[in-house]
Formats: structure tokens, sequence, C-alpha cells
């Protein structure tokens, strides 16, 4: 049975597809402002508010991995973080609005905080890999991610018109006996105001995998809530103000406690708990202007106030108990104006994010997770101008200056245990260059490549951490760190018909000064040091037919695989060793039929990833999570479907992990459900 099932996926895979749309798509992450993705030199992936609603995603993340190129790893059942093109945690940036999502407290490795952000809430999810770099700074190595929120669409609205509209929706699954419900509403005017609010409640239970008990301590609740009221000034100006919320409870680490499942020889945590309760808000005003005349055609002002507060209890095996708190406040300011000229368009401005951190710890009187009483200041500078030369060559080319600043109030030093406080500063700039020739005059098909740089500053995080780190393992602060630096080559094609779309790409980004954790000699203590350099490259896949209207096919496939100098045992040597935690090989496929009156859809998808075997010796050390001969490869069966009942019910049906696999994600403390009901309602108003 095993030969037909994976024939099958990788049939879906050379033969993809997915309904053309007959509106061209318009994305803003690539460039900053409106444009079209056949005009943008590179490769852009989104996810929009009609897949989210349709494929009812747990979470963030989860919405993410079906996305071309996007793998995913996770922390706990329900959290994690996507991989873009190797990279993962604090090396791939997350923007929520335009706005930095990322701020120094965030941590490597597959992380929890991605999993804070409500799908529900998304409008459409935009990423663009190895690019961003140059237009928002630190951290966009592997990739950029943009969630863009939903809002009252008054703009759509006939002038002068009232209007009120809205949905409740509710999704339900056996396999880990979970509950979402999502109410929204929206009021306003026709292109004068408009007032958009919802919320979402969650509650999980313990997952049940496709082999052995539920497992227990799985579970949790969480609750988001968004509000966004949009008001337009005049014919040019625009004011946005919105808030949003989200909280998760008592989210467990169950690899690292007792309550963990061995996979596959993976060793069982010694902590009896060890469970994290964690809260995020965001709050923006911002000023848009647009066909303004004169030099500058478009503005944007965006004034953000954030907080993300993270509350840590563990306790040991031997029953001593410690709590860890660490509540971090960033205020962002980003300017951002556009010029049409002669010699292109150009997007410059001006960002601005400033952090302050407090920190504690029952156990550590001096701190907790990072430096108590810290700073963190990142300043950029930016500019990119889009030139078109004749009718088919298009030049990008862009440049940013960043200046970064960590200010510690307040660590333990990890040799003399005394309290200490540290001071540093980095400066850098980045450039880029794309380039993209359409082979022929109707932009069907086009060959695109170029050179980016990317640039990330150590945060609190590296400089001050005193943590948990992999298996059996503790990490103490690492002050007098340098920035990495990376450097992508790419090139690649893409093609869009009437009926089909695909896109290749092969990329090599040379690394140097990655910070790794490197062992301090004191029993399995671990600090940050820069391992040096290394490469990470890779080959994605993807195309789209759809078929004649009523018959789709679709799909993707990705590789990377890369290398870098780490240290090595207690001698602090170095060698160089395959980057941690990578998929060699994922991909995607599927087939839907639609109606032609489009009320009923169904499709059947693969997901399959490849061996984790290409391990470092770190991989090797994290026994709770990763197999000792590495994670076996799996595939997995969904079918689901939909039917728009009539303009106010639309029922939502599947199957997930059809045969019953027992897997997990490469790099993941948890094992994930087995076989699954889905069903959901969404009701219109």
């Amino acid at each position: 049975m095993q030969v037909p099932m994976r024939t099958f996926c990788f049939l879906s895979l050379a033969t993809l597809a997915a309904a053309a749309d007959p509106l061209p798509e318009v994305v803003v992450t690539a460039t900053r402002s409106e444009n079209e993705t056949k005009k943008i030199p590179a490769i852009v992936k989104t996810l929009d508010k009609k897949k989210i609603e349709e494929r009812q995603p747990r979470t963030f993340p989860e919405a993410m991995r079906e996305l071309p190129g996007v793998s995913i790893q996770k922390t706990a059942t329900r959290q994690g973080s996507p991989f873009l093109r190797g990279f993962t945690g604090f090396r791939t940036l997350l923007m929520v609005d335009g706005i930095r999502y990322n701020n120094s407290t965030f941590r490597d490795g597959p992380n929890q905080y991605w999993a804070l952000l409500d799908p529900q809430a998304m409008d459409r999810i935009e990423v663009i890999p190895s690019q961003g770099s140059v237009l928002y700074g630190s951290d966009a190595i592997g990739g950029t991610v943009n969630a863009i929120s939903k809002s009252s669409g008054f703009g759509n609205e006939a002038a002068g018109s009232f209007f009120s509209h809205g949905q409740s929706s509710y999704r339900w699954s056996s396999a880990e006996h979970s509950h979402i419900e999502h109410l929204e509403a929206s009021i306003g005017e026709g292109q004068k105001w408009g007032l958009h609010v919802g919320g979402t409640m969650g509650q999980f239970g313990d997952v049940k995998p496709g082999q052995g008990p539920r497992m227990r301590n799985t579970g949790y609740d969480q609750w988001a809530f968004d509000i966004r009221l949009d008001v337009a000034l005049n014919d040019h100006w625009l004011l946005t103000a919105a808030h949003q919320q989200s909280r998760q409870n008592d989210v467990w680490r169950t690899h690292s406690t007792t309550s963990g499942v061995s996979f596959e020889g993976t060793a069982i945590g010694t902590d009896r708990v060890r469970s994290f309760d964690q809260a995020r808000s965001l709050s923006y005003v911002r000023l848009s202007g647009k066909d303004l005349g004169g030099w500058i055609d478009n503005a944007r002002l965006t004034v953000s106030m954030q907080t993300q507060g993270e509350e840590q209890l563990r306790v040991t095996g031997a029953g001593v108990k410690s709590l860890n708190d660490v509540d971090l406040s960033t205020l962002g300011i980003d300017l951002q104006l556009e010029s049409l000229t002669s010699i292109g368009r150009f997007v410059y401005g001006v960002d601005y994010y400033h952090d302050w951190a407090e920190t504690d710890a029952t156990d550590n009187p001096i701190q907790g997770a990072v430096g108590d009483d810290s700073t963190y200041d990142l300043l950029g500078i930016f500019l990119q101008d889009h030139i078109d030369v004749g009718s088919r060559f298009h030049v990008t080319l862009g440049g940013r200056f960043t200046h970064a600043r960590a200010d510690i109030g307040k660590y333990r030093n990890p040799v003399t245990l005394t309290q200490e406080s540290y001071s540093d500063e980095w400066q850098n700039f980045s450039g880029n260059l794309r380039l993209m020739y359409d082979l022929d005059k109707q932009d069907r098909f086009q060959l695109f490549g170029g050179i980016s740089q990317a640039f990330r500053s150590p945060n609190l995080s590296d400089l001050s951490r005193s943590d948990i780190a992999l298996s059996g393992q503790t990490e103490v602060p690492s002050p007098g760190l340098s920035a990495e630096t990376y450097l992508t080559y790419e090139i690649g094609v893409k093609a869009q018909t009437e009926t089909i779309t695909a896109s290749m790409a092969y990329f090599y980004t040379q690394i140097e000064n990655q910070v790794v954790r490197r062992p301090t000699g004191v029993g399995t203590q671990v600090a940050k040091a820069n391992g040096g350099d290394g490469y990470m490259q890779g080959i994605e896949f993807s195309t789209n037919w759809q078929i004649n209207p009523n018959w789709s096919v679709f799909g993707h496939v990705a590789w990377v695989e890369g290398e870098s100098d780490q240290f090595i045992g207690l001698t602090n040597a170095m060698r160089r060793e395959p980057l941690g935690k990578v998929s060699p090989l994922m991909g995607y496929g599927g087939v839907r039929w639609q109606a032609t009156s489009k009320k009923v859809w169904t499709e059947l998808v693969c997901l399959t990833y490849g061996e984790g075997a290409r391990m470092n010796t770190a991989d090797q050390q994290d026994v709770q999570r990763i197999p000792p001969n590495g994670t076996p490869s799996f595939w997995l069966l969904t079918l689901r479907g939909g039917w728009q009942v009539n303009d106010h019910l639309i029922l939502n049906a599947g199957v997930e992990n059809m045969l019953n696999q027992n897997y997990r994600y490469h790099g993941s403390g948890s094992n994930e459900p087995g076989l699954g009901v889905n069903l959901g309602a969404t009701v219109k108003f």
C-alpha cells in the first residue's frame, strides 16, 4: 500500500495546479506598495481569506504548512514556527499589517510566538522567501511573512450607503477534541468609514496520535480579539486605528516532562511540569495618503505599540518549583514615502523600533529568561527603486542602513554569578539587486534572479538568555557577539497563462558569523558564539493547472540543505556540520473538483516530508525531540470539502491523516494527531 500512496503524492507534485484567478493578484509585502505578483522579480506566496476559511487551520503556523516551500516545526502540539529556505525562529521575519512582530526576546529554533496570531482574523498571508532585509531590516534571512488583518471593506461599498455584515464560524476536530468559535462583524458608510470587530475562542483537548493513547497535557485554551476603524478623511487620506489582543493559557512543552511520549526512541523528559502562559497585544494608528501629486505620490506613517508577556512554570522531577516571567513592550514608528519619477518608482523611508524588557525568575534573583531592565533599539533608513528598462527588462535596486543597540541593565555573569550590565551596538549596510526579463510580450513567461544581502544583529535572547536550551542543556548569557551577515544568490523562472501558473527557483545563501551554541566546559552549560561561515542552498518548484472549469490539480516540492562551522565537544573545537533541524525534502500535491456553480467543492491532498537524517551534533544531542537515527519520513492524506447551502450558510468537512500515520515534524517536540474528522459551519449575516 505504501508504494501506490507515495506514487500518488509525487504524481500530484509533477502534474500540479489550482484555479487561475481572472483578476491579477496584488501584494504589498515584496515592494512595500501594491503591485501585481507577475511584476515582482521574486517568488511571492500568498494565502487568501477563502483558503484560510476552507482549510480551517487550528493555528497560524498550521495555516502556512501547505504554502510552497514552507515547512513547519513545533515546540508544542499547537505551537511552532515555519521554516523558510532552511531558516526559522528569529531568522524569519514576521510582520502584522506591515509592523514588525519580531522583537528582541525572540529565540532561535521553532518557537511559540507565531501561534499567538489568530488565523481567523487574517484577510491574507504573504510570504517573500529570502527577501525583505532591505525593506524591513534585521531577521529577514529565510524570508518575510506579512499577516494582513481583516477590515470592514468600506471602500468596496457604494458611496454614502450604510452597510453591515458579519459571520460566525465553528470548527470541531475529533483528533484532539478541539473547538474553535469565531465571530466577526462590520458596519460603516461606503467610501467614508468602516468598523470591523472580531473574536475567537479555542479549546484544545489532548492529542490522539496515530499510535498509542492520547498524549497527556497537550491541550490548552486560547482567545483572541481584534478591532479596526478606517476613516477616509478625503479623497487622498485614510486614517486607520486598530487593536489586536490574544492569549494562550497553560501550554505544555510535553517533550520536556514525564507526560511526554517516546517516538522512535526519543527520551522522555524529567520535569513534572513545564508550561507557558503567553499573551500579545498590538495597537497602531496609521495615516495613509495616495495620489498626492508633487514629488511625493504616496505616503504612510504608522505609530504602533506592542506588548508580549510570557510566564513559564517549571516543576522538576525532584519537585523544585520555579517561575519565570518576561514582559516586553515595543514602540514602533514607520514612515514610508513613494515617488513615481522618470527613472523609476522610488520607495523610501525610515523605521524605528524600541523594546524594553522587564524579567524575573524565582530561581534567579538577578534576571529572568533574558536580562532584566533591558532595552533594544533598531533604526533603519531604506531606499528601493524599481526601473523599467524598455518594455521587457526590469531592475530593482535598493539599500538599507541599520543601527542596532542593546542595553542590558541586569544579567548574571555565568562565571562570577554576580550582577552585571552590558551595552553594545552594531551597524550594517545591506543592498539588493533584482532583475527580471519578460520572455514574451504578454508577460506570461519571465526569467528572474538577483543578489540580496541580509543582516541580523544579536538580540537580547542571544546576549543574555538564561534558560533551558536543548535536552539537558542550560544556556547562559553571552555578551560580545558580532552580527550575522548573509548573501543570497537566486535564479528562477515564472509562468502564468489562463490555465497554468508555475515557478522554479534555485537559491544559494552564503553565511558569515552565524550565532550558534558552544559548550562552556561547565557541566551541560552552553553559551552563544559566532560560529563562522557556511551556506544554505535549495530548489523550489510549484505549478498550478486549471484543467477545466471543474477540475484542477496543484502542488509543489522543495529541497534544502546547508552546512556551517559549529562548536563540537568540550574543547570548543570547530568543524563543518549540517545546519540543524532542516528537512531535506518537502512536497505537497492534490486534485480539486468544484461545481460549475462554485457552491460545492472537494479536494484530496497529500503532504509529505523526507527523512530528517542529516543531523549535526546538536541534533543528535536533542534526544527528547529527535530520534537517534533521525526523524522518519511521512506522508499524509487529507480529504476535505465544502457546500454553500445558501447565501447565509456554508458547511465544511474533512478527514485528516486518513491512513492514521504516526509522525512528528523533524525537530518538533510532540507527535501530530492521527486520523481525525473535522466539521465546520459558517453563518453569514
